[in-house]
């Protein structure tokens, strides 16, 4: 993937929903979870900072690379332009999640065992 590519990213954390930027997502290496790299976030050069994506901003400090579970994924989308990192609060009125368990047990078996 080329490094110009950018990557809005809304998954839902802890009864909030958070819309994050990347350079790199994947599906990763852990069975189940979506690998976000290289958050991007807003220029500090301007003179009036957003409290709403300092505070995204900080709670992503030194972090190399998230793993986001896929039925926390709400959408992912490729953007021509970095927009404004937030977090806003889950109202859950058009999100659903996927029924049951997505991965079977043994021999694809999704099952209930004995």
């Amino acid at each position: 993937m080329a490094s110009n590519h950018i990557f809005k990213i809304m998954f839902v954390n802890q009864g909030k929903v958070y819309e994050v930027y990347a350079r790199k997502v994947s599906h990763g290496s852990l069975l189940g979870f979506v690998e976000i790299e290289e958050l991007v976030f807003g220029e500090r050069s301007s003179v009036v900072l957003d409290p709403g994506e300092e505070r995204i901003k900080t709670e992503f400090a030194g972090v190399k690379r998230s793993f986001l579970p896929v039925q926390s994924v709400v959408r992912i989308d490729e953007v021509r332009k970095q927009g404004v990192s937030k977090i806003v609060a889950f109202e859950g009125s058009n999100v659903a999640s996927f029924p049951g368990p997505i991965f079977g047990g043994p021999a694809g078996d999704s099952g209930p065992r004995k």
